[in-house]
């Protein structure tokens, strides 16, 4: 088949096919919410995989499945569409199978839908978007449209616990053949936008070691491991009033044995985050750098940097425009957020990739009781992630 473009007639076409299998599309949403898969159970990892696999093999279009084995967490699954042996480029589509709702939760707050939301523990984030994978396959497939280049869907099955085995798949996956561009299919920013740009995350430790003394009797012997780390809070709270898009959170202390004891220990976890590499290098050298303010304690530092920061890029602000057209052919307006937390896609942006985020199906609620997605949305989401392989 010959490489199509999308056309305002086309986008309406592929919008129309979606929406005649809405029944369909939302009965395989509701199988995946119904298997509670929580980061860490095995089992219903790989009962989810085990449909996205049936889902996928149904396809002519699809070359290959292929499950990878995690100890304690699951299956990873990756699936590769419309590749021939000449093809030596790809686009990525990047999700997650695993939710942060615990084995139960289900029975509390089972599927239902209500009116144009369909609530689910997990559904938003981000069950729902790892269906409308599979359902931009199928519509590629059935109206018979090849994208330029092949198309290659990773989801992992550890993501909502910082991705330590998903992240060396997907850069694996991303460097086994050039990568033109990723779309990560996590939840819209709010107002239905999408993210171009996250900022980088690190967690870091500090703690101190003070001197004990009794605290009536001769409070001048002591060095007070709390009243160094207090300092230490302040100084590196300042930071967060310095213009930039650096944010620092010292947000669980430890500290101390008894109220009448001057404390010999002290520590703290803290929360970073920030919009550049510059930035991050910045930090880096920060806790590189701390030293004690009483010079009768010692301050130890630990942790670091676990994602880089995805830049807005002219890379990523053409992919943002490109997406902003497709939305136009159905009749949506497409905003563009740059929000502070992190995803997968902050790994791929790294490599040097563009990156679009938050291409998931609208809704609200991720990690609460009230998570859902809107029902109408389905069509709107799915067409624009067609469009947007078809235009690349």
């Amino acid at each position: 088949m010959t490489a199509t473009l999308i056309t305002p007639d086309l986008a309406k076409q592929v919008q129309g096919s979606i929406q005649s299998r809405q029944s369909s599309i939302e009965a395989l949403i509701k199988t995946l919410v119904e298997i509670e898969s929580p980061s860490g159970n095995e089992s219903g990892s790989r009962r989810v995989v085990d449909e996205i696999a049936k889902a996928a093999n149904e396809l002519r279009c699809v070359n290959s499945v292929e499950r990878i084995d995690v100890r304690e967490f699951g299956q990873h699954v990756v699936i590769e569409a419309f590749s021939t042996q000449q093809e030596s480029e790809q686009i990525m589509l990047v999700g997650h199978t695993d939710t942060v709702h615990e084995i139960g939760s289900l029975e509390l707050r089972p599927f239902r839908v209500e009116e144009n939301k369909i609530f689910g523990p997990g559904i938003f984030d981000m069950k729902a978007n790892c269906v409308m994978a599979i359902e931009v396959l199928r519509t590629l497939q059935e109206l018979k449209l090849a994208p330029k280049y092949s198309v290659t869907i990773v989801l992992t099955c550890d993501e909502e616990v910082g991705s330590q085995s998903g992240w060396p798949l997907i850069e694996r996956v991303a460097k086994m053949r050039k990568t033109r561009c990723a779309f990560v299919m996590e939840p819209p920013a709010l107002g239905a936008k999408v993210k171009t740009g996250r900022k980088g995350t690190g967690m870091f430790s500090i703690k101190v070691e003070g001197k004990a003394a009794h605290a009536g009797l001769e409070p001048e012997k002591g060095a007070s491991a709390i009243l160094e780390l207090a300092r230490q809070t302040e100084r590196l709270h300042a930071i967060n009033h310095s213009g930039t898009g650096i944010t620092l959170n010292l947000g669980v202390v430890r500290g101390g044995t008894r109220s009448n004891v001057v404390a010999a220990e002290a520590e703290g976890e803290i929360d970073v985050r920030f919009s550049t590499d510059s930035e991050m290098r910045q930090l880096q050298q920060l806790f590189r750098t701390i030293q004690p303010i009483d010079e009768r304690t010692k301050v130890f530092v630990s942790g670091g940097i676990n994602r880089p920061p995805l830049e807005r890029t002219s890379a990523v602000i053409e992919l943002f425009e490109t997406a902003r057209s497709v939305g136009a052919m159905i009749d949506f307006d497409l905003g563009e957020a740059q929000v502070g937390g992190a995803s997968d896609g902050n790994f791929i942006a790294a490599l040097g990739i563009p990156v679009l985020d938050g291409l998931g199906i609208n809704g609200d609620g991720a990690h609460a009781n009230h998570e859902h997605i809107c029902a109408d949305d389905i069509a709107i989401r799915t067409t624009l992630l067609t469009g947007l392989i078809m235009s690349v």
